[in-house]
């Protein structure tokens, strides 16, 4: 663990639970939920490290099923629980937005039964999740090309945005028949249509103009990615955005994944130098 992160020259670990600039820290991000509250689970962390945007790779639902002689859509009912688990540790650690890779471009191609099975989860869960995202103040955005969805799942996914549009404790983000490289596609796409419609002009694209059509325009890009299941790839998730993210891989399947795990990913994020491309010491750390 990182020295400058959590302990002091004597090697033992530092408590940021009494300090005032780390406790003045967290009245503030308590004007957005006062039950944010990071110094009793990581008391170890200075809550300014704590990341701002966590992505999650949410892999091995299906063979956490298997391990047990269960169909695979059983480990998938059981990963909900764990979207529970996480968004609600998200929201006590101070972190603003957790973006969950809920469905690939690429996971059509899974057996015909498995993935008519995600639909109705996912539509089941719109439906039966709305009273307790509004309880828990979790606000949702929805990310991915929804055209080619079911009716009843764009609906709801549409319906959970709607209902929850004033929550203001942590933004859980889905990203539903997602995939970065198509994201990218229809972002220049549009900025294509808007330099044929003299809107643009060619010298005017900059990064600036390229995320404001990304499907994220207006999200914080992500500090930290983490993967479960122990596959180190970002398989096409949100290619653009993770450019300088830290990236956390574990091998614990999703449905496993639990407060510990989250903070021990924290704890690992917190721990780092993040330069972005600089010299150490000359670049902020990024977080919250």
């Amino acid at each position: 663990m990182s020295r400058s992160a959590s302990t002091v020259s004597n090697g033992s670990v530092r408590s940021f639970a009494e300090d005032p600039a780390a406790l003045a820290f967290v009245e503030k991000l308590r004007a957005r939920d006062p039950r944010i509250d990071p110094l009793s689970a990581v008391p170890e962390v200075n809550p300014a490290r704590i990341p701002r945007h966590v992505a999650m790779i949410m892999d091995g639902n299906g063979r956490w099923a298997e391990q047990s002689g269960r169909p695979r859509l059983f480990g998938h009912h059981s990963g909900t629980e764990t979207v529970r688990t996480v968004v609600k540790e998200a929201l006590k650690l101070g972190v603003e937005q957790v973006t969950l890779y809920a469905f690939s471009t690429e996971n059509w191609r899974r057996p015909t039964a498995e993935v008519s099975g995600l639909m109705e989860l996912c539509a089941a869960y719109c439906t039966g999740e709305a009273p307790l995202l509004l309880e828990e103040n979790v606000r949702v955005r929805v990310i991915g090309d929804l055209e080619p969805m079911p009716r009843e799942v764009r609906e709801g996914l549409s319906g959970l945005e709607r209902a929850t549009r004033l929550c203001t404790g942590v933004t859980m983000c889905l990203a539903v028949n997602y995939g970065g490289r198509q994201e990218i596609v229809r972002a220049v796409r549009r900025i294509a249509e808007r330099v044929g419609r003299g809107e643009l002009g060619v010298g005017a694209i900059d990064e600036a103009a390229i995320e404001a059509e990304l499907d994220t325009a207006g999200m914080p890009e992500p500090d930290l990615l983490i993967r479960t299941g122990g596959d180190s790839r970002v398989s096409n998730y949100m290619l653009w955005q993770i450019s300088y993210a830290e990236i956390h891989v574990t091998s614990t399947l999703w449905p496993d994944f639990g407060c510990e795990d989250f903070r021990a990913a924290v704890r690992d994020f917190a721990s780092r130098e993040r330069r972005f491309g600089g010299l150490a010491g000359a670049a902020p750390v990024g977080g919250s």
